[in-house]
């Protein structure tokens, strides 16, 4: 690639792992956000004097000096610079997809409103039961790009990916992909459901015949898509007994395939708990066994694998006050989920950053157990809005900082009670990522 440029747009994890790589191609680099160099996290483990560091300033006029633009996931394509390159003739394309396009691994996708992170990380606990190769990536952590020069043939990418990531492919072609599941989320920047459920069966749509196509039997919109896949659709279900998939039966999963049907575990035999978890293993076995994975590989992972951190994460009991981590609660849907696993009194921490979306769905799903919530963040206003309407009485309106918001929560607990944290928003009103947004939490409950 010498003599080539390449701009990469968005200097955050994928940015700053990207640029590396593609020096180390040969290829010219130039380095771009709208934020200033001391802005940004990270940046300064790239060499000055191996890249154009353009921040602090628009791309649209970094395009002309570009033959490629690799964007990272929180740059829309929808903006001037990818029309003026597209006029160009040159690629935009997502960080995901250039990494695709060097690696030699197989890669096993895994997308979805909610669930993500929980099946891609147990997906890959279960690979390595197996003593299989594997890298776990994407949206997760790690982009994928981080490794996709060093993954050998025989290795899985296993890749967790977003709507987002989804946007910017072009060639990526996953042997394996699973969508777990549908809800509304990011309407700010997809505008509209349809738009939404687009993006995400983008997932699917290099694959051929020969592939899988992994769909949740359980989620009416997505048992619904079948149609729309073009590998050989595979579905996994914990309330239907299915010809064909991974589903519940007897009290134990089962992986039926190609006329094989296997008992793989009891699920009470499950390490992580809760029905949307029971949905997650589903799913992993499904990526895993249709990757040749055998069951005691499986049935090992599925009892030692105990969840991923932000995810009801327990924290610490204070003066019989339960306090639990649940950061990567970003949409309702996911902080159903979450109180729905909530056995005990709860005061619930809601708020945040918002994505556009109705909070209507997240009131109607309260149980007896939640006993007060605390709204803070950008979203407060529009979730005391939303308790107006149901007639939620229970709630204290935080305006001050987040640490605020914890100590109302703290007050208004009982001895016997948890206080949870699942803002069912995004945390980019006061944090960087859900993550610092969780080990904030975690960090000012331990001073308790």
């Amino acid at each position: 690639m010498e003599n080539k440029t390449v701009l990469i747009i968005g200097m955050a994890r994928s940015g700053i792992q990207a640029a590396p790589v593609l020096k180390s191609l040969g290829y010219n680099v130039i380095l771009n956000d709208l934020k200033k160099y001391e802005e940004l996290e990270g940046i300064e483990c790239l060499n000055k004097n191996d890249y154009e560091f353009r921040l602090g300033e628009k791309p649209d006029e970094l395009v002309d000096k570009a033959d490629l633009i690799v964007v990272s996931p929180s740059v829309p394509l929808s903006l001037p610079y990818a029309e003026k390159a597209k006029a160009q003739g040159k690629e935009v394309i997502a960080e995901i997809e250039q990494a695709f396009r060097l690696c030699a691994g197989t890669t096993v996708a895994i997308t979805g409103t909610n669930g993500k992170t929980t099946t891609t990380t147990l997906t890959g606990e279960i690979f390595k039961a197996a003593n299989k190769g594997c890298y776990v990536v994407g949206n997760i952590g790690e982009p994928y790009i981080a490794h996709s020069l060093e993954a050998k043939k025989e290795d899985f990418m296993v890749c967790e990916i977003s709507s987002y990531q989804l946007e910017g492919i072009k060639d990526y072609h996953p042997k394996t992909a699973a969508l777990l599941n549908i809800t509304e989320d990011h309407m700010i920047r997809h505008k509209t459901m349809e738009n939404y459920i687009n993006a995400k069966l983008r997932v699917f749509e290099n694959q051929t015949k020969d592939d899988f196509s992994i769909l949740n039997y359980d989620d009416e919109t997505v048992r619904n898509l079948k149609n729309r896949v073009q590998g050989k659709p595979v579905f996994f279900s914990r309330k239907t007994v299915l010809e064909e998939g991974a589903y519940v039966e007897n009290g134990n999963i089962v992986f039926n395939y190609n006329g094989k049907k296997e008992t793989i575990i009891a699920v009470s035999d499950i390490m992580i708990k809760g029905q949307h978890n029971l949905e997650n293993a589903l799913a992993a076995v499904l990526l895993t066994m249709l990757a040749g994975v055998d069951k005691e590989s499986v049935k090992k992972a599925l009892e030692t694998f105990t969840g991923v951190e932000h995810r009801i994460e327990t924290v610490r009991t204070v003066d019989g006050v339960t306090y639990i981590n649940d950061s990567k609660g970003t949409n309702p849907d996911s902080t159903i989920k979450a109180i729905e696993t909530m056995t005990k009194p709860t005061v619930l921490i809601l708020g945040g950053y918002d994505k556009g979306g109705s909070f209507d769905s997240l009131f109607e799903a309260f149980t007896d157990n939640i006993k007060h919530t605390v709204f803070i963040g950008v979203t407060r206003n529009m979730l005391e809005e939303t308790a107006k309407k149901y007639n939620w009485q229970n709630y204290t309106n935080v305006s001050g900082s987040f640490e605020d918001g914890i100590i109302q929560a703290k007050k208004m607990a009982k001895e016997g009670y948890n206080v949870l944290l699942s803002p069912a928003c995004a945390s980019f009103d006061m944090f960087k990522d859900f993550e610092q947004r969780g080990e904030v939490f975690k960090q000012i409950v331990s001073q308790f």
